[in-house]
Formats: C-alpha cells, structure tokens, sequence
C-alpha cells in the first residue's frame, strides 16, 4: 500500500485532481493543476518544487567510504572531493548497467547515495571486508527539488545566504526555518536547480517557508508530467524506459552497458578495478557495443500528413510517451524510440532512441512509427546532438 511522504500534507490539499501515481511505495503527484503546462512553464520560466522524496536514500559513513564507492561505480570515486557530487552508473560483473544516481561527499567518511532502485543489498554485500556502516534513510531524509531560472532567488531568500559560488554538482549545508539541511547544485530539469535534502520531521515547515518567499517569483509545486517533458528535453534518461536494470533484464537484449544509454563518458578504466570493469574494457576492445542513444527530431510535416490521411487535424500528446516504438532505416528495423513527445520551448517533437551505432551520427535521417486512429505509419527523423535542450544558466 502507497503511503504519502513527509511534504503529504502540504502536497495533498494542493492536488485538485487527485491525480496520484506510485513511486516506490510513495505517492507522487502526476499534476496539481488541471492541467501541467502551467507548472512546466514554472520549471522553465519561474521556480517549481518537485517532492522526490520517494528517492532510494542511503548514509554510508565510515574509513572506507571511498573504497567501496570505488568497487562499485564506474567514475574513480578517489577524486571525490567533500562537498562534491558525482552523477554516475554502476554495473553487475557483465558490465550491464544496475542502476544510475548521484553520490554526495558530505564529510571526509560519510556519503549520500541516491538510487532509482533499492540497492542496499548491493551496498552491503561489496562492503564486505571494509569498515562502512549502511543505513538506508529513505523515509528519514525527506528531499525536495526546487528548480528554475528563479530558484536561486527562492533559495537566497528562503536562507538568507548567498548561492551564487555553489557551482554545478557541488553542495553544501544551510539551514531553513530553524532546521538544517544539505542544499546540491542537482537536479532533473536540465535547468537551474537545487535539490533539498531535509529530514523529514522538518519537512512541512521547510515547504512553508519556500512558499512563503517563492511568492514574489511565481513559484508553483510541479508533478511527474511535467518533470518528464524537462527531463526529455535534457535528454536524460529513465530507469526501466530508456533502459532496463540488469537486475530485472529477462533476456540479453534487456542488458544495457553505459556506452548503450549515453553514459560511456562516465566510465572510466583508468582507477582500480570495479564491479564490471574486466566486462566493459572487453566490449571495448571488440569495438563497442551493438546499441547507443542518440536523439531524434520527428517530422511534424509528416505528423501532420498521417492525421489529414485520416480526415482528422493534427495532434500530439503534451505527455511524455514512454511506450517504444520502432525506428527505421528504408524497410528495416534499426532500433527503437524510448521517450518521445513535443517540447513546448523548443516547438518540436523529440525522441531519444537506441538505434544500431552505424545511426549515431549527427544529421542521420531514419523513420520512426507513428500510429493514428489504429493506422500504422511513419515519419522521418533526424539524428541530432544531445541534449536537445542545453541552458548555459544550468551551469552557471
């Protein structure tokens, strides 16, 4: 049964719609107004707050921090600085990706590790040996994503502190009404952001005081719908969409090294040896693997063409579509569309797709399928740079 996090009380007024969707046993708001452009356009235009408390969370302290993050992700953790914050994959020993998240230096012997998946076992069975304690503080630490061109401004404010020197995965402590609280330069936007990481007792009178100053700039709480069209635009992917954990893979075809899902330039062969390591350095001295992401930009000439053949105006869904379609080369299947939808800032449809490596490049035109009223049909697509959205102000 789905139990509400921590900012529930906050959040559960605010959904008018009672559209809630699971999420690793929490409820999470779909949309709050009645429909989610108003809060996409507060992601990239004002500020938002996403709840994405139901995050894997767990607190790793002790001597050997370091060297068990090093067994298992594929960045050298060794350069992990305090106040540093790695996004990276970790692998199964075929180099096949388990799951993607962030790693948080917070002291000299203590890390944060944030996870789509539950991955405590994981953890502790490759702690083995090494002096590091566990916990898992999913439901402690409460997290919350406050993101957009203002929310450096909500966040000043909220703190009474200066942000501007927190750069890009960095992060440090600050404190907002009376508790205090780990602030990251993070977040799933592509845009400026911040994630909050709050114990959760703490919660509700946190979310009351971002709301009370993000007033004079707009700020809006936003919901699952909208973050997937952001993270769309910012080309990143999705667990369990864009690809499959090697833990749930039913078949070889569901395995996914990080050179498959866009993350090869994470990897690193260069520091000591890690679970998968001896796998990913043999799939590169064969050349590679057999899939990469890249990015589509759909035809919407050709849309168009597909619903006036049916008498009907065009349309598209304002919806990230999650379901995989098929993408083309001529007469012949070379891969799939994962996420594909429009993006209101950029006035296209987009895609990301796992197509054959020959397809990777820039400017390469391929098919994908596109079904109306039941008819099955195709547009063109062109293979373009990710991310198909990229703000200088998320960095800056």
């Amino acid at each position: 049964m789905s139990v509400g996090t921590a900012f529930h009380p906050r959040t559960a007024p605010l959904n008018r719609k009672m559209q809630w969707r699971e999420w690793a046993g929490f409820y999470a708001s779909s949309v709050y107004a009645d429909f989610h452009d108003i809060e996409y356009n507060a992601i990239r235009e004002a500020a938002a707050v996403i709840d994405v408390s139901p995050l894997y969370k767990y607190r790793l302290t002790g001597p050997d921090v370091i060297a068990l993050a090093d067994r298992l992700i594929t960045r050298d953790a060794t350069k992990l600085k305090v106040g540093q914050v790695y996004y990276t994959p970790w692998c199964d020993e075929h180099g096949k990706v388990i799951d993607d998240g962030t790693v948080h230096r917070v002291a000299e012997h203590e890390l944060r590790w944030t996870a789509a998946d539950p991955q405590y076992r994981w953890l502790t069975q490759n702690a083995a040996g090494l002096d590091v304690t566990v916990e898992d503080v999913t439901e402690e630490l409460a997290a919350l994503a406050l993101q957009g061109p203002f929310s450096r401004a909500v966040l000043e404010a909220a703190t009474g502190e200066d942000f501007a020197d927190l750069r890009y995965f960095r992060r440090r402590e600050a404190t907002i009404a009376g508790t205090t609280i780990d602030v990251s330069r993070t977040g799933y936007t592509g845009d400026l952001g911040y994630e909050l990481w709050i114990p959760a007792e703490a919660a509700p009178a946190v979310w009351d005081v971002l709301f009370d100053v993000g007033q004079a700039y707009a700020i809006r709480p936003a919901g699952m719908l909208a973050l997937d069209v952001t993270r769309l635009e910012a080309g990143l992917i999705l667990l369990e969409v864009d690809y499959t954990s090697a833990r749930h893979a039913m078949n070889p075809e569901q395995n996914y090294s990080p050179f498959e899902i866009g993350l090869g330039k994470l990897v690193s062969f260069d520091k000591a040896d890690y679970v998968g390591k001896r796998a990913l350095v043999a799939e590169q001295a064969a050349g590679g693997p057999a899939r990469r992401l890249v990015g589509l930009q759909l035809d919407w000439y050709d849309i168009e063409r597909l619903y006036d053949d049916q008498g009907l105006p065009p349309a598209i869904s304002p919806t990230t579509d999650r379901s995989p379609v098929p993408v083309f080369d001529g007469g012949k299947q070379v891969g799939k569309a994962t996420s594909h939808g429009w993006s209101p800032i950029l006035k296209q449809a987009i895609a990301l797709a796992s197509v054959a490596p020959r397809y990777d490049r820039t400017g390469t035109k391929l098919g994908v399928e596109w079904t109306v009223e039941g008819r099955r049909g195709r547009v063109n697509a062109t293979v373009v740079e990710l991310p198909f959205l990229d703000l200088p102000r998320k960095r800056a």
